[in-house]
């Protein structure tokens, strides 16, 4: 069965790239080399290589904790404030459905 090739919006592609480059820019003003960093967070200098290329096909953890080793905001300027948004959206979260389901088909009877 051949491999089906993923495809992804340009917003998407475009947000890629632009954190992979602010991972890029903070590492070398850290005067970190690719080496450096890639050892600090576990991964192989070619993923990390890819990370700053925006290619979306890096685990999206492995991308958020190059940002966060390099000081690259993600949602929030400090963690702190990041537990009370996460807590509202947990709130959000409890009030709708547990199951998205899709709509029934009407049933076409009018022969």
């Amino acid at each position: 069965m051949p491999s089906r090739i993923r495809t992804y919006s340009r917003l998407t592609r475009e947000a890629l790239g632009a954190l992979g480059k602010q991972v890029r820019l903070a590492r070398k003003q850290r005067g970190l080399s690719e080496a450096d960093l890639a050892d600090r967070i576990g991964i192989a200098r070619s993923t990390l290589q890819l990370i700053e290329k925006g290619d979306p096909r890096v685990e999206i953890g492995l991308v958020f904790e190059a940002a966060v080793v390099t000081g690259v905001s993600l949602f929030e300027p400090e963690a702190a404030t990041l537990a009370p948004q996460i807590a509202r959206l947990d709130d959000k979260l409890a009030l709708l459905p547990q199951s998205v389901r899709r709509p029934r088909r009407e049933v076409k009877d009018d022969f």
